[in-house]
């Protein structure tokens, strides 16, 4: 995805980055070796689904809560809808190679959904979040 070097960079300053993928063990590790990414990751999870349940275990074995998460992703029926369903944020970055079995409606009343057209507006989200709950304190 375009930006996403940068992006990962710029986050991995002031958060723990943790990749969370779906399927097969070997193929999900190849694909992220030719990625060159790999290294810009605290931690990689690789799943074999992904729901509300899996992303609260994963946060746990990360130490956190998933209610303090956000997930970043390209499908809205296993990154973004499980992610808010477990209490964390989840962020939508529309992608032109969407599988239909991933097709979702767009959860636009959930307060934790939000959309992005590109991964460079993900710092600025972020900070905007952040505002935003600061001043829920």
């Amino acid at each position: 995805m375009p930006h996403a070097k940068a992006t990962i960079t710029r986050l991995s300053e002031h958060y723990r980055v943790v990749l969370i993928t779906k399927g097969d063990l070997f193929d999900q590790e190849r694909k992220l070796a030719q990625s060159g990414l790999g290294e810009l990751f605290d931690a990689v999870e690789i799943v074999s689904d992904k729901n509300a349940d899996t992303y609260r275990r994963v946060f746990t074995r990360q130490g956190a809560e998933a209610t303090a998460g956000l997930m970043v992703g390209n499908s809205l029926k296993s990154d973004v809808i499980p992610m808010i369903e477990a209490g964390g944020w989840g962020v939508y970055v529309p992608h032109d190679l969407e599988w239909a079995i991933e097709a979702a409606a767009p959860p636009v009343a959930e307060a934790r959904f939000k959309q992005i057209d590109t991964l460079a507006a993900l710092p600025g989200l972020i900070s905007k979040i952040e505002t935003q709950l600061s001043g829920e304190k």
